[in-house]
């Protein structure tokens, strides 16, 4: 009976305490100064480039790696052939889904490619995003 009421008046408290909180962040509507935007991070981006572009580059090789590569477009497709030979409709239609979805990544990533090019072009003439 003790732990009975013990855990009652507990689970009053905590409702009480987050009742509580619950009003009090509902009437401060004043920003932080962490959330307002201090610039556009160019700076950040700058110093980032070199390995975002690192980071691109290995995903592309990865996708476009031969059919022994984990990742690989090459290496999915094979699968997809061996699950159509199988008569696996199912899984078939998993992998072919995740096929079409990795295809898509290699227009976007070139994009990205193209567009950190620029980027870092940017910096270059700008001191590194200081002066912005």
């Amino acid at each position: 009976m003790q732990r009975t009421k013990t855990v009652a008046v507990a689970l009053t408290a905590t409702a009480a305490l987050l009742t509580a909180a619950g009003t009090a962040t509902a009437d401060d509507t004043t920003p932080t100064p962490s959330a307002t935007v201090q610039g556009d991070g160019a700076q950040v981006l700058c110093k980032r480039a070199p390995k975002i572009d690192k980071r691109i580059d290995r995903a592309l090789n990865r996708l476009n790696g031969p059919a022994d590569a984990r990742g690989s477009i090459a290496r999915l497709e094979q699968r997809v052939a061996a699950a159509r030979t199988a008569g696996h409709d199912q899984i078939e239609t998993y992998l072919n889904d995740r096929l079409t979805f990795r295809k898509s990544l290699v227009p976007m990533l070139q994009q990205r490619k193209k567009d950190l090019a620029q980027v870092t072009t940017w910096c270059a003439a700008n001191n590194d995003g200081a002066s912005a």
